[in-house]
C-alpha cells in the first residue's frame, strides 16, 4: 500500500523565502501535494500581511520539480478579470 501525503503551508509565512523553503522541504520529504489558500478563513490574522495564493504557488513552481501545487480556497472576487 502506498500512502500519498499532502501538506498545507499557510500563506502568512514571512518572508516569502520561508514559504518557499517549507514547500521545498515538503517535496524533499516525499509529500505528493502542497496546498495553500487565500485569506478568507483566518480572521484573527486579518491585520497582518497575507500573501495571495496564486503568486505564492507560481513562486513555488519555480523552486520545485515534482510536488503538485494547489489552492484550497481561491476567491475570484479579489482578481477581477476586467480592469
Amino acid at each position: 500500500m502506498t500512502l500519498d501525503l499532502s501538506a498545507l503551508v499557510l500563506p502568512d509565512r514571512h518572508p516569502v523565502s520561508t514559504f518557499l523553503a517549507d514547500v521545498q522541504e515538503a517535496e524533499r520529504a516525499g509529500v505528493r501535494a502542497v496546498w495553500t489558500y487565500d485569506h478568507l478563513t483566518w480572521p484573527l490574522l486579518a491585520d497582518g500581511p497575507w500573501y495571495g495564493a496564486v503568486p505564492l504557488l507560481a513562486a513555488a513552481a519555480v523552486v520545485t520539480d515534482r510536488v503538485r501545487l494547489g489552492t484550497q480556497v481561491a476567491s475570484p472576487n479579489f482578481r477581477h478579470p476586467v480592469p
